[in-house]
């Protein structure tokens, strides 16, 4: 099917904003799709109305993500079976002697297994047992869901590997996994900071009146062999991804060589990938590639240019507040597709690269929507409690302005 370039910029336009509102707009209930389906739908019309061909569609797939995504989920899944996120919980109330404490054990527990693993993840393996554990202490639950969603969104800035979108920028900007890190790590363990004491004043009252208990309860059992497998294993990764090996397939490799070692079912296994979420990825990529290759991102960045600035300072504050902006209007990742093109033409690429990985990760904090990562928490609770737009945004927005400007002034002083 032939179109013309013109006819292409508005196929391609609409078919990205029917995708973007089924993605987003969940209670509208236009179509009975859900986030993966509904990238898929787009992906297809993509190819179907002409705007691309197949083969460029396979090429959008940017299967690095997709392979690093996957890899850190069989490793995590493998942490799951040896009953290490049981583990942590549980020892996490069990050392805690007031709430205030069993918050910030929280909050570091989950910023630094996100920075880790991917994040999305983490909240997946961890909220169900932190509402068993909150349920066993009788401790109010709405500090310590809000707690973990936001450090692990917070944690997740410190790597390449915590999040979907700085895989996606890892892969596009070259920079490497250590001097990421070192730029990155001030910024989040700073921004987890800001994250507990706001959480800690907030709720105040509520966690003086409150009293830990259930401390009585023995902590489950760890599978220390299968443990230590993966633990080696992960050392082994990170030691590579410092010494600048692909991280994709040095990931897999590991989870591979845990497979083998573990001696388990691998089904077991599969069956806690999220593959719902690998599928969004990859039919995501086609959808934004699809985009752009209309050229109407550089179009719309022709147009903003102006207003970024020309000076590195002023484009790094404007970049951050834009991406806040554009994350929660548009969702992190694609964002991060979208603009992700434009950064070659800032003053300083590599600075803007990372200002774009805080950014948006940040901007995750905004609202329940901000990120999956929230959303995971806010519907594995809802059956004990009904977290609402303002229950979470009343805290949502001081940390994410505070730790935003915390983080990109941090990210301008190490420059």
């Amino acid at each position: 099917m032939h179109v013309s370039h013109w006819e292409q910029k508005l196929i391609a336009s609409v078919i990205f904003g029917i995708t973007y509102i089924l993605i987003s707009g969940r209670q509208l209930k236009i179509l009975p799709l859900n986030r993966p389906a509904a990238a898929l739908l787009g992906a297809v019309l993509m190819v179907s109305c002409g705007v691309m061909t197949p083969e460029r569609a396979y090429r959008a797939v940017n299967f690095d993500t997709i392979v690093l995504l996957l890899a850190m989920m069989l490793i995590s899944a493998y942490l799951c079976l040896a009953h290490f996120f049981d583990w942590a919980a549980h020892a996490v109330l069990r050392f805690s002697r007031t709430p205030g404490r069993l918050l910030l054990y929280l909050t570091l527990t989950s910023g630094i297994l996100s920075a880790l693993l991917v994040n999305n993840m983490i909240c997946l393996m961890l909220t169900p047992l932190v509402i068993a554990v909150i349920r066993r202490g009788k401790l109010p639950m709405l500090p310590y869901l809000i707690a973990l969603a936001t450090s692990a969104n917070i944690g997740s800035a410190a790597t390449l590997v915590g999040n979907p979108q700085n895989m996606i920028i890892g892969h596009y900007s070259h920079i490497g996994f250590s001097r990421f890190s070192v730029a990155l790590l001030p910024p989040a363990i700073i921004g987890l900071a800001i994250n507990f004491i706001i959480l800690r004043a907030g709720f105040r009252k509520i966690l003086k009146e409150a009293v830990v208990e259930g401390e009585a309860h023995a902590i489950p059992t760890l599978d220390y062999s299968l443990f230590a497998i993966v633990c080696v294993v992960f050392v082994l990764i990170f030691a590579c991804f410092v010494a600048g090996l692909n991280l994709a397939w040095t990931a897999l490799a590991g989870a591979v060589l845990v497979m083998v070692l573990a001696r388990r079912d691998t089904h077991e296994v599969l069956k806690l990938v999220d593959w719902h979420l690998l599928v969004f990825f990859a039919a995501l990529f086609v959808v934004v590639d699809g985009l752009s290759d209309t050229g109407l991102p550089d179009a719309i960045y022709s147009r903003l240019q102006p207003v970024f600035g020309s000076h590195v300072v002023t484009q790094a504050w404007n970049l951050a507040w834009f991406s806040v902006a554009g994350s929660n209007i548009f969702s992190n990742v694609p964002f991060v597709l979208v603009a992700g093109k434009w950064i070659t033409r800032f003053a300083e690429p590599e600075l803007m690269w990372k200002v774009l990985a805080l950014a948006t990760t940040f901007a995750g904090h905004l609202t329940i929507i901000g990120s999956v990562a929230n959303m995971i928490v806010v519907e594995s609770a809802r059956e004990h409690l009904e977290v609402s737009f303002w229950d979470y945004a009343r805290f949502g927005i001081p940390i994410t302005i505070l730790t935003t400007v915390a983080g990109v002034a941090v990210l301008l002083l190490l420059r």
